[in-house]
């Protein structure tokens, strides 16, 4: 939530609970140090399954999962789910679920993160608002 930028994200043609334990592998990856990080989902069978509690204790993260009934709690990820659609999935036909996925890789990390500007960011994109951020940091330390 801090900048707004996926870190961590998976496709698959099934919402199964490895799917979402590639998610937050990649999360990693992207991140390094995550231990004490919080990880909230919905109450998806996916996010409480044993794979995925066992990978939140690998990584010493802490899963958060929001009320049933409660769908503000993951506002900001159904609004992204919904510009993903919007800007990729029903702009054409895709023959293949290959060509979807690179199309999907490509607008979040292209257009997305670097050039989609954010107004709860100060108009900034996610990329230029965590560069700032991490600069001022720096400075400090």
């Amino acid at each position: 939530m801090f900048s707004g930028r996926i870190v961590g994200y998976s496709i698959d043609s099934r919402m199964k609970s490895r799917l979402a334990v590639q998610a937050l592998e990649n999360a990693v990856a992207m991140r390094g140090d995550v231990a004490g990080c919080v990880v909230h989902s919905d109450r998806g069978s996916q996010f409480r399954s044993r794979k995925m509690l066992r990978a939140l204790a690998r990584y010493r993260m802490v899963g958060s999962m929001g009320r049933i009934g409660s769908s503000g709690d993951n506002a900001a990820m159904e609004s992204f789910f919904a510009l993903l659609q919007k800007n990729v999935l029903n702009r054409r036909t895709w023959t293949t679920r290959d060509q979807l996925r690179i199309a999907m890789v490509t607008w979040i990390e292209r257009t997305y993160h670097r050039r989609r500007r954010q107004a709860r960011l100060g108009r900034l994109t996610p990329i230029e608002f965590e560069t700032i951020m991490n600069t001022a940091v720096a400075l400090a330390a």
